[in-house]
């Protein structure tokens, strides 16, 4: 199982000069990628720019959108960004799609938000033709496609559709099931499984930082949202540990754990622990 490590691009008040030395640190740590999460009304950073300093100051460590929200997003400058990042990189992108779970990103560009699994479904079906057709952007072959979800309906899409598959940070009975699901689906469409791809939020001894970026982030939600959210945060050895073994056992490809603290110390911690 290989293990990735998420950017702070949706921590607020993360200062901007961290992206360049975070992942110069992590791919010398030995993390197979980088993961970003994405929001448009929020004090976050646009993942696919933060990907692409990433892209100019590493050479194999993947770059991974966990997951970004497309429907928002105008689908044909969404293929030449992805096209243009993957070539950057020398093929290192993973195009990691989703529709989360926030009204308001939608609303603030006027999408729909009733019908975003609809737009999700014609968009990827339009990058792929953008990607075929090669006449926009560069030429390179197109990214992993990744999609991430929940409801019975994005596990259909994914496999029907996806690379991989991202499944939330949920506990790992859950996970089982998600993984299930999308192989089922994949199987009735004829096609191989999608690469298994699990998470987990991380921050080892730094608990004032993990409240607050955790109420923040998911206080849309409620309480309830905030509460399990915050009792799935690894914060010690021990946890992160158990989790890998958990997740290895439940067969997944990569584990991406995403970080609740900007400091960059937290890369080797995590090393230590993990490698």
């Amino acid at each position: 199982m290989k293990i990735s490590i998420g950017l702070p691009t949706a921590l607020p008040g993360t200062p901007g000069s961290i992206f360049v030395p975070w992942a110069q640190r992590a791919e010398a740590a030995g993390f197979a990628g980088l993961g970003t999460i994405g929001r448009t009304v929020y004090d976050s950073y646009e993942e696919l720019l933060v990907l692409a300093a990433c892209a100019a100051v590493t050479s194999k460590i993947r770059l991974a959108t966990t997951v970004l929200i497309a429907p928002p997003r105008e689908t044909v400058m969404l293929a030449k960004q992805a096209a243009s990042l993957q070539a950057i990189s020398n093929g290192r992108l993973t195009l990691g799609l989703g529709v989360g779970w926030r009204e308001d990103d939608f609303t603030v560009v006027g999408a729909d938000w009733s019908r975003r699994g609809q737009t999700l479904e014609k968009q990827i079906q339009r990058l792929h033709k953008i990607w075929q057709e090669r006449a926009i952007g560069p030429t390179a072959p197109p990214p992993e496609l990744m999609l991430g979800g929940a409801a019975e309906s994005a596990l259909e899409r994914a496999g029907r559709l996806a690379d991989a598959f991202m499944a939330g940070p949920f506990d790992t009975p859950e996970i089982v099931k998600y993984r299930d699901k999308v192989n089922e689906y994949a199987q009735k469409a004829q096609r191989s499984a999608p690469r298994f791809v699990t998470s987990r939020y991380f921050a080892i001894d730094a608990s004032e930082e993990i409240d607050k970026n955790i109420q923040r982030y998911f206080q849309v939600g409620g309480p309830q949202a905030i509460q399990g959210a915050r009792r799935n945060v690894l914060e010690t050895p021990d946890d992160i540990k158990r989790i890998l073994d958990e997740h290895r056992q439940a067969g997944s490809d990569e584990l991406c754990l995403w970080v609740q603290s900007a400091q960059i110390e937290q890369i080797d911690r995590l090393a230590e622990i993990v490698f």
